[in-house]
């Protein structure tokens, strides 16, 4: 086989595993999102520190956060509160909570005061680290 056969033949096997990788991670993020149940009267939880992200269904970034947003709400589950608006379908919760960018994180306390705001991709450990100095550690 020549050399550009073979070089195209590559080629084409990487578009195609490119192709898988982000097919899974959309089909991941069409499976988080806010719950259409939320009574947004409620964010911040009182009593709870809560994590609310706000982005949308379609924004790549919030699609890569998506699984890890699902991992986080089950390790601190009765911990912490995290929750994410789809601002597209809320945009009043967009304006509501000030946003400019999507996605962002905001953090608040137990008293419902706001203690950090992240703007992008946030990754598992940033999370993790945020809400660890905010004294909350995961369920073991």
């Amino acid at each position: 086989m020549d050399p550009l056969t073979r070089f195209q033949r590559r080629s084409v096997c990487a578009m195609a595993a490119r192709f898988a990788l982000a097919a899974a991670v959309f089909a991941m993020a069409a499976t988080a999102g806010a719950d259409p149940g939320i009574d947004f009267n409620t964010l911040p939880v009182k009593g709870m520190v809560t994590m609310i992200d706000l982005g949308a269904k379609k924004c790549i970034p919030c699609k890569m956060m998506a699984p890890i947003l699902e991992k986080m709400e089950k390790r601190y589950a009765g911990r912490a509160a995290v929750v994410f608006i789809d601002v597209r379908e809320h945009r009043e919760q967009a304006r509501r909570f000030g946003i400019r960018a999507i996605p962002t994180q905001i953090f608040y306390d137990a008293d419902g005061k706001e203690v950090s705001r992240h703007v992008g991709f946030m990754s598992e450990s940033e999370i993790v680290k945020t809400l660890g100095g905010m004294g909350v550690k995961p369920q073991r």
